[in-house]
């Protein structure tokens, strides 16, 4: 095979796997998400980097997933399927009724066990992104996580958030006090009013 053919065959196997469509969808969740988000946030593994408690059920997410999406609400609660099964959520939401603090919103994020380190919460973060940066006007992005979640702290860095504080003892898991650190990211390219069409622009006469 020559150089040029080789080169060719590369370039189009390339353009093939980029056509592939990603195994991952993401979507805003609904009531019928409720019991395999309990099943989910249950999991010893998953539980113990939250701040849920143990035995969560499919009626109490019912009422949380419906109360976040009735009219009026900003709320933005998603879920990811991999090959068409739930396998994670995320959630965004103001930080609170306190009108100067309406540029800000806090998020959380969990992925099951046995699809972290798939792409999903990665998926995840990038439609929280994308919805807070581009269609609410959101400044300012806060979290919280558990200063042992090393995996989390590298996907919430990978997305331009900084730590800027560690909170002592801040919550009980499992018997023991644990510390967090408190994450935020600032909307990398603010907002601004687009200029105003020209005379030429608008079909208007000099």
């Amino acid at each position: 095979m020559t150089d040029s053919a080789r080169s060719e065959k590369t370039r189009s196997m390339s353009t093939l796997l980029t056509l592939q469509p990603s195994p991952i969808t993401v979507r805003r969740s609904t009531t019928h998400d409720a019991a395999v988000l309990a099943r989910i946030m249950g999991e010893p593994g998953v539980l113990g980097n939250l701040m849920q408690l143990p035995f969560t059920s499919e009626e109490l997410w019912a009422a949380r997933l419906a109360e976040h999406n009735l009219p009026g609400r900003i709320d933005l609660p998603l879920v990811a399927e991999l090959h068409g099964e739930v396998v994670g959520s995320c959630g965004l939401q103001p930080v609170g009724p306190a009108v100067r603090r309406r540029h800000a919103m806090m998020l959380g994020i969990s992925v099951a066990r046995a699809s972290q380190g798939k792409g999903v919460g990665t998926a995840l973060m990038a439609a929280m992104c994308d919805y807070a940066d581009g269609w609410v006007g959101a400044l300012r992005l806060e979290l919280t996580v558990f200063v042992d979640n090393e995996v989390a702290i590298r996907l919430y860095r990978k997305f331009g958030f900084e730590v800027e504080g560690r909170h002592r003892g801040y919550a009980l898991r499992d018997g023991v006090y644990v510390d967090s650190l408190s994450m935020a990211r600032i909307h990398p390219n603010p907002p601004g009013i687009a200029p105003s069409p020209t005379p030429q622009q608008s079909g208007g006469q000099a």
